[in-house]
């Protein structure tokens, strides 16, 4: 097959200036100057000779070639570089060095809304969307009822976007992205806001684009499901590094192996980051007595406990908690906030603690084998922690049959030219 994005040692390279962390008011500064002048001036010339700025390396050294009607993952924790590789494939932002070669044009989805002008109706914005993808207006046309029907808004097409709730924006954007037929589709975790039935959806479209057309997609996401299922090679980014790149289950267990092994005990003490408005302090793993574990049996009840740090009031975040098993599958996921809608609005600044709890007995458990537990604070992206977990049924408690859960309630039976007799189990 045809090349057709070459990746040539890109690096990307971020300035951060440390003093605009700490914004000073005229009054603040003026006090600065009274009291202490020689340092005052000294901070100004070494803020204005660049003394002051710190760097972020947000990607070193990528390389890699695609070809022509390949579906790329992109996976790797937060913070890893994924959103900036695509920006940079997409010339929203240009690499410190290296450069990227691409053969065709490319339509994204970056970020809910965007390429959409929000005074514009949705019908406006397909045309204008199409024109900046280089289409006719007569192409834009053809395909019109098409973009409508599967985004699902027909009866708000005359209503201006910045009136859309961020699932109808997706639906739209993703609708004209895979419709207007662009060379390659960079899609974002932004698939995330859509529902269930949508992202099947889109996740097939995604497939028959790529298969049927040749289009070339890269696809990044946190569901390592969808990714399975989907790609035919994956990109592993850690801390800006590529990693692995190669067959999507290989590169997938090599990810799930990694953040275990990385973060593998049973208790986790993070550091304290000074300029956090929240943070996550200390993760414990604990069986049924307290203990710290990792290995649990089947059918047994065991705890997550999370401390953490609110520097100021009315901070508004959830702990998110997923379970994965070590095919990348999603089991489960729990928020914090779940149950406790109270902290919805806004938390108090002080420090806290919240355990979750696997209902595991007789009835219910995780089946055999190797699972991770990723805990985040889902609007800090570089907060995820892994920690790796082993389910045995030693005791045999459980049948040993295949999927992520086992379940040993028994079935009720009724005979059925007795439809009011007592209920039997069997």
């Amino acid at each position: 097959m045809s090349t057709i994005i070459e990746v040539k040692h890109i690096t990307k390279l971020y300035s951060l200036n440390r003093s605009s962390e700490h914004y000073l008011a005229f009054r603040d500064a003026l006090t600065s100057a009274l009291r202490s002048p020689l340092r005052f001036l000294t901070r100004k010339v070494r803020i204005m000779a660049g003394s002051e700025k710190q760097n972020f390396l947000a990607l070193k050294d990528i390389s890699l070639t695609v070809s022509k009607g390949e579906i790329i993952g992109i996976i790797g924790p937060n913070g890893a570089g994924k959103s900036t590789f695509l920006k940079i494939l997409n010339r929203i932002t240009e690499p410190t060095s290296g450069e990227v070669i691409v053969h065709g044009n490319i339509a994204s989805l970056l970020e809910v809304g965007t390429g959409f002008h929000p005074e514009l109706t949705g019908r406006e914005n397909i045309f204008f969307s199409g024109a900046i993808l280089g289409m006719k207006r007569k192409e834009i046309i053809e395909k019109f009822d098409a973009i409508v029907k599967f985004a699902e808004i027909g009866d708000f097409l005359d209503t201006p976007v910045k009136r859309y709730s961020s699932g109808m924006h997706v639906r739209l954007a993703f609708s004209v992205a895979a419709h207007m037929e662009p060379d390659i589709l960079l899609i974002d975790e932004v698939l995330a806001v859509g529902d269930a039935a949508f992202q099947k959806k889109c996740i097939e479209k995604i497939y028959d684009v790529a298969k049927r057309d040749k289009r070339t997609i890269f696809f990044v996401s946190h569901n390592l499901d969808a990714v399975q299922s989907l790609c035919d090679r994956t990109v592993y980014l850690e801390r800006g590094e590529l990693k692995m790149i190669g067959e999507t289950n290989t590169v997938i267990q090599k990810y799930l192996d990694r953040q275990g092994g990385i973060q593998g005990a049973a208790v986790r003490e993070l550091p304290d980051l000074p300029n956090k408005k929240f943070q996550m302090r200390k993760l414990v793993l604990k069986n049924e007595s307290g203990t710290p574990e990792t290995d649990f049996e089947a059918g047994k009840t065991f705890y997550l406990d999370v401390e953490y740090e609110v520097a100021r009031d009315n901070s508004v975040f959830w702990i998110t908690l997923q379970c994965i098993n070590e095919y990348g599958t999603i089991v489960f996921t729990s928020r914090d906030t779940d149950k406790n809608p109270i902290l919805l609005p806004g938390r108090k600044s002080g420090r806290y603690s919240t355990t979750f709890k696997f209902p595991g007995s007789s009835s219910i458990s995780l089946n055999s084998g190797k699972y991770f537990l990723t805990v985040k604070i889902d609007q800090d992206p570089t907060s995820e922690v892994t920690l790796p977990i082993r389910i045995a049924d030693i005791f045999k408690k459980f049948h040993p049959f295949p999927g992520a859960v086992l379940i040993g309630e028994p079935w009720v039976n009724k005979e059925k030219n007795h439809p009011f007799a007592e209920a039997k189990r069997w």
